[in-house]
């Protein structure tokens, strides 16, 4: 041993205040005292470490300096990984249902026949007027039942007459046919609008009507006139197939020159 260390273990063992320890101990830690087994020796009493002279900070061990030796940080448990639930399968997008494809519609049948100087319908008028509106309702094989969105009534006259008196009759024979219409409940009266053109609007066949010839002759000639125009205007779902798109034609490869 130096001279300074025998100094010192000479003192402390003065003042009684070592664990007694072989002669012949080593110094295994040149910065604490040890015994022949290599274990630091502790002060009786304190329980301290006995540092050497050689003792330094960078040589301080953790069982007797535990301030000076940097602790190593504790490895951090993981927690658990939380089971991510599970996502919710998106739900199908639904089929966008196309569109039917609308037809606008407009029919109309002439009511023809009507008695001279008379409003009332005839049977003929009424079996015509019947059969046409339930022609409409029915599907067929371009169209489907027709929802009806107007009628319009009109009535006419003949030429015989005076311009006013025919307006009137005219007017009285759309009115019946509107309100046979309303009678029958074929038609729902909101949607009925009528008018009288008295002779306005003559068939172009009777204009070969003479007034030269005999009345009776006359009011024969001029019959189609004496007539009612029922119009329905409204619309139906088509029922007519898409057309197949054309395939493109293949090009001709062109010809090779030999």
């Amino acid at each position: 041993m130096n001279s300074t260390i025998r100094m010192t273990l000479v003192g402390l063992a003065a003042a009684g205040m070592f664990l007694p320890a072989p002669a012949s101990a080593q110094f295994k830690n040149q910065g604490y005292l040890t015994d022949t087994s290599g274990n630091i020796v502790r002060a009786v009493g304190a329980g301290v470490c006995v540092r050497t002279s050689d003792w330094t900070p960078a040589r301080a061990v953790a069982q007797c300096d535990p301030d000076l030796v940097k602790k190593k940080p504790a490895m951090k448990k993981r927690a658990p990984a939380k089971a991510r639930p599970k996502a919710k399968a998106k739900p199908k997008p639904k089929a966008k249902k196309k569109k039917p494809k609308m037809l606008n519609i407009t029919q109309k049948i002439e009511l023809q026949g009507i008695a001279f100087d008379r409003s009332e319908m005839t049977a003929d008028n009424k079996k015509d007027l019947a059969k046409f509106l339930a022609g409409l309702r029915k599907a067929t094989k371009a169209r489907g039942p027709v929802n009806f969105g107007a009628v319009v009534v009109t009535g006419h006259t003949d030429r015989i007459g005076s311009l006013a008196y025919n307006m009137k009759l005219s007017e009285r024979r759309a009115v019946v046919v509107k309100d046979h219409l309303i009678s029958e409940g074929r038609v729902d009266q909101k949607i009925i609008f009528w008018e009288g053109k008295g002779e306005k609007q003559p068939i172009p066949v009777t204009k070969f009507c003479d007034n030269k010839m005999k009345r009776a002759q006359l009011i024969q000639c001029l019959s189609p006139n004496r007539r009612v125009t029922v119009e329905v205007v409204g619309r139906a779902v088509s029922r007519a197939k898409p057309k197949a798109k054309a395939k493109p034609k293949a090009k001709k490869k062109p010809a090779r020159r030999r």
